[in-house]
């Protein structure tokens, strides 16, 4: 039987080709899409799944949109990185499928509810204002969670958006300690694996030919590549978030260990910094499965494999 997600994230290039991953993988029964707001504000966030929804043909998968800042701070966007649209490349249609009109935060409560305990996994790919948000206002939702894979974070990477953090903990770092304090389950995909699985000319390529999704993500891969070209001189980009899909289909291809993980939320120079004991030296009890390293060319395959079938 496939695993039931919901995909949470704020779309973003690598965000649309992890929701092409699990749309293209038997494996994974996609329930919804919650959006908030990050990469860019929430109603770009929102504009975008349904963008790439409409892409595959899924429109048979509802969005639904969700908090449009942080639980405490001003939003911080990344336009820089990903385009004033938020998904700069190819040139889509505005989409036609609606919005839902209930809250992300309600269909996050009312799926898990309506499920039996441990059959729905989360999946957020973006901040963690929407998870946070919903655990506070359903705390009997948590211990009904089957497993959340994050995109987030980092340990010797460090940051991305600052020295010390990542950027989907960077936007709202109480929402992420509430989340990692919860006691769910939890597979943490930093950038320590992420910028272990760079995209290559020829995958891009691979992509370019496989018709229309896989131009899609040939464009944005184009799009996206440039920002880590100019800041690291690496030869590709990291598509971060398909890691965080990737880790429910193919977890043979990852590796990690079950440590200690805390949030940063009071730093000068620190905030959204993700305190990772690998070594055990705090004393604190585990709360996370920290992942590593990922076997870069089958995940590369995986995603080929995957989008071909859309």
């Amino acid at each position: 039987m496939a695993r039931k997600i919901i995909i949470d994230t704020d779309p973003g290039q690598d965000d649309a080709v992890a929701i092409l991953l699990a749309l293209g993988s038997p494996e994974l029964d996609l329930l919804g899409l919650t959006v908030v707001a990050g990469n860019v504000p929430l109603a770009r966030t929102a504009g975008n799944a349904r963008k790439v929804l409409e892409l595959a043909g899924r429109r048979d998968i509802p969005v639904f949109a969700g908090c449009d800042r942080p639980i405490r701070r001003r939003l911080v966007t990344a336009e820089h990185v990903h385009g004033a649209s938020g998904l700069d490349g190819i040139e889509l249609p505005e989409p036609t499928m609606p919005l839902q009109s209930a809250h992300a935060v309600d269909f996050i409560i009312d799926t898990l509810r309506s499920h039996d305990p441990g059959t729905v996994s989360l999946v957020p790919i973006g901040p963690l204002t929407n998870i946070a948000t919903a655990f506070q206002r359903a705390p009997d939702i948590i211990a009904r969670v089957q497993e959340i894979s994050l995109m987030g974070g980092a340990y010797f990477e460090v940051g991305n958006i600052t020295p010390a953090a990542e950027f989907n903990i960077h936007v709202d770092p109480e929402a992420a300690a509430q989340v990692f304090a919860s006691g769910a389950e939890i597979t943490v995909l930093p950038l320590d694996v992420t910028h272990k699985a760079l995209t290559s000319r020829a995958w891009v390529e691979r992509m370019r030919r496989l018709g229309r999704i896989g131009e899609a993500v040939a464009s944005w891969t184009d799009f996206f590549e440039r920002y880590d070209r100019e800041k690291y001189g690496s030869l590709g980009a990291p598509l971060h978030d398909p890691c965080a899909v990737a880790w429910l289909i193919r977890p043979d291809l990852f590796a990690g260990r079950f440590i200690n993980v805390e949030i940063e939320t009071e730093g000068t120079y620190t905030t959204g910094m993700t305190v990772a004991d690998w070594w055990g030296v705090s004393g604190r009890a585990p709360n996370a499965t920290f992942i590593r390293d990922v076997d870069a060319g089958g995940l590369f395959d995986l995603l080929s494999e995957r989008i071909a079938r859309l």
